[in-house]
């Protein structure tokens, strides 16, 4: 969940640097810090700071640092030990030769530092990332030379000793024309220049240096020069890089006039759907190159087990009504964290699909190893191509849909509900419960939302304005009924990750049985009542709220006049199939709580104590 960068090169490393943790600063942002190789005394000069990549920078203002030529540097979401100045990385060894950044969880750090505090080595911070340092070092100094195989060799001892999740940056002082890396868990990738190789935890840090990419495999250690890359498996076996062009743009990480990110992102949806139609959509068949099942393994599948974090997991429930409807197959959604903890039954009938944004997140991973130990076949849904669990997984349904900066998913989320929509048809199809009548209408209808997405986008400034008459309550309930359940539970993560009010989704039919106790003239409730078989039942609920005096905010389809009668405010989407109509009231929700944050003065891409990629469990 942290972000690393590293250089080496001819250039001065500093600007390098501080730019790219200014681009990963989404990966964690509570402190931050960058080691420099001295070329003139080849002594190692460190600067760290809590806070975000704003005051590094101060501080190197204040205190410069030498124009070196290779470097690291680290911008942290705090695991162990608190967000302070000395547990910001990078960290020494007791020496002072040896710096490392880290990002990941060390398992066994415990032990391994009673066992090298048993041999005099002394411990500075309360982080796990210090161990590796003070291990590296004390193999250094054990070795019989100072050469660089003796460096090389420090770092094969210590990441043999290491469980858990780790990508690594590594300098010796002794060494100033080498950087070293290695990952196990945690993603890295190495960027190739001319002359020059950059270290980092996603493409966006390097973008505009370089779309010459190396996505480091597990179990990969390299070590850079500037001469090359030596790539090796930790067991020391030569690996043959492989180099990949990256494909999109350096503006795909740029605000473009936008006030945030996750507003630019949000405005990026209707493309990001658009793309992905005229990707899987051909001549009216929906074709999922890279799901890595043939006809007959689908049609063999019998059961389907989603298993999500977080915005991943609401897209999953929604997976699920979608699936059963239009497939016919039976749906269990796990949250990824819990999945491996129940002994799920599993076997070769049942599909797993997995779903994560950047394609690392650790406990979707671990839910992967566990139905493939079970003997289920994987299909994922990500977004990061060579990401963890696109290697890990049987097939992969790539969602293209470019760089998410904002911390909290937009268009993310929209493209994991879209790819479910388009899996869901084509296994109905192949499974024969969807009738050609009713495929032709949904696919006709979902080649229509992007244009009502942009529709809805023109008239934000209507949910700016409810955001705004709203923002002061300090509670808010999100209610949704059947398909629409889901984005009740969305829309509460979204409004609680950016704003910090409270907020619970609920179904519906589910608030007499314990959340109408909080329903007062002090909380707004938002309900989403598009026109479908339950609208009179959402209705009913609506009254409910109104007789205890609770604000309502009504997402409803448009030219629905009876809403306007129970509902404090209205926000209107386009008509469409019942079925697709989560994939409507997500832009009004995500409008509702942008808008809301903003008004409260928060940190809209950057909400507190939140990272983008959580890598660690």
């Amino acid at each position: 969940m942290c972000g690393i960068i590293g250089y080496i090169g001819r250039k001065d490393a500093v600007p390098v640097l501080l730019d790219g943790l200014q681009k990963l600063e989404y990966r964690g942002y509570d402190s931050s810090g960058i080691g420099i190789i001295d070329p003139h005394r080849e002594k190692i000069v460190v600067r760290k700071r809590q806070g975000k990549i704003s005051q590094l920078r101060a501080l190197i203002q204040e205190r410069p640092v030498p124009a070196g030529t290779v470097g690291i540097s680290h911008t942290r979401w705090a695991t162990h030990g608190a967000p302070n100045r000395i547990n910001a990385h990078p960290h020494f060894d007791s020496s002072k030769k040896i710096l490392v950044v880290h990002n990941g969880i060390i398992e066994n750090y415990q032990s391994l530092k009673k066992m090298l505090e048993g041999r005099g080595v002394r411990f500075v911070s309360q982080t796990d990332t210090e161990i590796v340092a003070q291990l590296i070092g004390w193999y250094y100094r054990q070795s019989t030379g100072r050469d660089p195989e003796a460096f090389q060799e420090a770092v094969r001892r210590t990441i043999a000793d290491l469980d858990g999740a780790f990508a690594l940056g590594i300098l010796c002082e002794d060494h100033p024309d080498c950087l070293i890396t290695a990952r196990v868990g945690s993603p890295l990738i190495i960027g190739v220049g001319q002359g020059e190789f950059f270290i980092a935890s996603d493409v966006p840090a390097i973008l505009d240096k370089t779309k010459k990419i190396i996505y480091l495999k597990d179990r990969e250690m390299a070590v850079l020069t500037r001469e090359g890359i030596a790539l090796s498996t930790f067991e020391g076996k030569t690996v043959t890089p492989r180099i990949d062009a990256v494909k999109f743009s350096v503006d795909a990480v740029r605000k473009q006039g936008f006030a945030h990110f996750m507003l630019k992102e949000i405005h990026e949806q209707p493309d990001v759907l658009k793309t992905m139609i005229k990707e899987r959509v051909k001549d009216g068949r929906i074709v999922l190159d890279g799901i890595g099942l043939t006809a007959a393994q689908l049609k063999r599948v019998r059961q389907i087990v989603i298993v999500a974090c977080g915005t991943a997991y609401h897209a999953g429930l929604l997976g699920k009504y979608v699936i059963e409807d239009l497939a016919r197959l039976p749906v269990s959604v796990d949250a990824a964290s819990e999945f491996r903890y129940r002994d799920p039954i599993l076997d070769r009938r049942t599909l797993v699909v997995a779903i994560s944004q950047s394609g690392e997140t650790a406990d979707t991973l671990a839910a992967v190893r566990e139905a493939h130990a079970k003997g289920a076949r994987v299909v994922s849904i990500c977004n990061v191509v060579g990401s963890s669990l696109a290697r890990e997984s049987d097939g992969i349904l790539y969602t293209h849909a470019g760089p998410e900066i904002g911390v909290a998913s937009t268009k993310a989320y929209l493209a994991q509900i879209a790819m479910l929509y388009l899996l869901a048809m084509k296994l109905g199809r192949d499974h024969g419960a969807l009738e050609e009548g009713r495929y032709g209408t949904i696919l006709k209808a979902l080649q229509k939302i992007p244009a009502a997405y942009e529709r809805m986008l023109k008239d934000k400034k209507t949910v700016a304005a409810i955001a705004k008459k709203n923002s002061h309550f300090g509670c808010f309930l999100f209610l949704g009924r059947n398909i629409n359940y889901p984005s009740a539970m969305e829309g509460a993560l979204k409004l609680k990750e950016i704003s910090y009010i409270p907020a619970e989704g609920y179904a519906a039919g589910e608030m007499k049985h314990g959340p109408i106790a909080l329903i007062d003239e002090y909380r707004a409730v938002v309900c989403f009542a598009p026109q479908s078989e339950t609208y009179d039942k959402m209705i009913s609920n609506m009254q409910e709220i109104r007789a205890r005096k609770g604000r309502i905010i009504a997402i409803a389809t448009q030219g629905d006049a009876q809403i306007r009668q129970q509902a404090t405010h209205v926000i209107y989407i386009p008509s469409t199939e019942n079925i697709l109509t989560p994939l409507l009231v997500a832009v009004p929700f995500q409008l509702l709580a942008y808008y809301i944050a903003v008004q409260l003065g928060c940190d809209v891409d950057q909400p507190r104590n939140l990272a983008k990629s959580v890598t660690v469990e």
